[in-house]
């Protein structure tokens, strides 16, 4: 058989068009992406002069809004022409003065105590109530000692007390004093864990929204000597604060990469620009969300284009409620989006990787793995494959995964001193490693790239009862319930 010239010429382009364009390699990606940013990163200094010339960054607050348009700046400055503000009103809360100070039952000698209040406290409280030891705070704490805390203050472990019954499952600040709420006490005082009299802010409202009654922290030598004191003989406080709470606007910051392939397909990055404000929040959240910021930089320097669209999100209001994850998500089921996200890789307080946590996705584990290993043919001083399985609450990937999206955070290897300033007003830009900040951003970039452009995504979005298994499964329905984020009946 006779084939026609044209048809000849014509395969022969093909096959040399193929031929000279072969597909780059996973790992010749991950060189590029490991030399632009060992060469070139931004996250270090831009987070050095952000905390040098904004502070703390309480969404909210003038320095909130001027966050905002640094991250909003910075991204433009990399070449993004698609860059916007996904605006959302808050109700925000911002601390005013607060004294505590303790005393016997019937004596009333008191000494004042340093403290800090909670956020979402009431904007005004002066209460003067027996204090009760509740130990750990958790429902089994107050099923022994039922009706002890009504009209009185409890005291509480922010963590799990040496000689708890082994097992004993932790719950965050928050629903610890959604529990003391719910059993009728009139306060709470929360002990914080940290060696030296470091005091922990953060928020006691389950859902950005204020709480009944006033709460606060005391450091832990005050605090387990007030345990031993209780023993005893009884104790009272007297608590007074005032604090505002206003209806504000704050602005999520989301700068996007069109995918090649499937754009209406979306992979999401993301961290919460805010910190609180005893501090400048270099570490919560400076190296997570100035690391997504230098990934965004990577991708346009490299002109990195995926086969899913990806945006890098600034969110906002973490802090308070994770509220610019939730507005975001809310819009997203309301106009129909919510199934064109596919995937979300949360980076809080992360930093040196040395592996990815699968988000409870048992199904996920193989890709992680083989991706891991590809980041390994690259760097595997440093990284080392070393992944985990777990579901967590309490950063912005909760709201994406109680709508049964997948997600992923890395595995971070930080020096552990750093985690006593979390939340206090020792986290300042002196505690960030620029080494640790840099792996981030080298290897969450190469694992996002593996993501966004993956033939067959390693886990797809849960329906509505999958996801409730899912999360029963890993242990979360009590908490959730606790949060009001339980919509199932049982």
């Amino acid at each position: 058989m006779k084939l026609s010239l044209t048809f000849l010429l014509f395969c022969g382009f093909i096959t040399l068009y193929s031929c000279s364009t072969p597909k780059e390699s996973q790992v010749s990606i991950f060189n590029r992406i490991n030399e632009e940013v060992l060469a070139n990163s931004k996250a270090y200094a831009t987070l050095g002069e952000a905390t040098s010339t904004i502070g703390h960054r309480l969404t909210g607050s003038e320095n909130g809004a001027k966050a905002e348009d640094y991250a909003f700046n910075l991204l433009k400055s990399y070449g993004f022409e698609d860059v916007k503000y996904f605006p959302f009103e808050v109700e925000t809360w911002m601390r005013g003065d607060v004294e505590v100070s303790i005393g016997d039952l019937s004596k009333r000698n008191y000494e004042t105590y340093s403290a800090v209040s909670l956020a979402h406290s009431p904007v005004s409280a002066d209460i003067d109530l027996e204090i009760i030891d509740m130990g750990n705070g958790l429902e089994a704490d107050y099923a022994a000692k039922p009706g002890a805390v009504k009209g009185k203050i409890a005291l509480v472990y922010i963590g799990i007390l040496p000689g708890s019954p082994q097992g004993t499952k932790n719950l965050h600040r928050s629903e610890k004093t959604s529990l003391a709420t719910e059993n009728g006490a009139a306060g709470i005082i929360i002990i914080n864990q940290v060696d030296g009299g470091v005091l922990l802010t953060g928020t006691a409202s389950v859902d950005g929204k204020l709480i009944a009654i006033p709460a606060v922290c005391i450091g832990k030598e005050d605090g387990m000597a007030l345990k031993e004191t209780l023993k005893s003989r009884k104790k009272r406080a007297h608590i007074t604060m005032s604090n505002t709470s206003n209806e504000i606007k704050a602005r999520d910051v989301i700068a996007t990469i069109k995918g090649s392939e499937f754009p209406d397909e979306k992979i999401l990055v993301g961290g919460h620009l805010d910190s609180w404000d005893l501090a400048t929040g270099a570490i919560d959240n400076g190296i997570g969300s100035f690391a997504v910021l230098d990934m965004a930089r990577t991708f346009k320097a490299l002109d990195l284009k995926p086969k899913r669209t990806v945006e890098f999100i600034m969110f906002m209001g973490e802090e308070q409620g994770l509220l610019g994850s939730r507005a975001y998500v809310n819009d997203a089921v309301a106009n129909g989006t919510i199934d064109n996200i596919k995937y979300v890789m949360n980076q809080d307080m992360s930093g040196n990787p040395v592996g990815f946590n699968a988000g409870g996705r048992p199904e996920a584990e193989a890709f992680f793995k083989q991706v891991g290993a590809d980041i390994m043919a690259v760097d595997s001083t440093t990284f080392k494959n070393r992944n985990s399985n777990g579901a967590g609450l309490h950063s912005d990937h909760q709201p994406f995964m109680l709508q049964g999206i997948p997600y992923i955070s890395a595995n971070s290897n930080l020096d552990r001193s750093i985690y006593g300033c979390y939340h206090s007003d020792c986290d300042d830009f002196n505690l960030v490693n620029e080494e640790h900040i840099r792996n981030n951003v080298r290897f969450s970039s190469m694992m996002l790239y593996a993501l966004a452009d993956a033939d067959t995504l390693p886990a797809q979005k849960l329906s509505d009862q999958a996801t409730r298994q899912f999360l029963e499964g890993n242990g979360l329905k009590l908490k959730l319930r606790i949060g009001g984020d339980w919509r199932w009946e049982d």
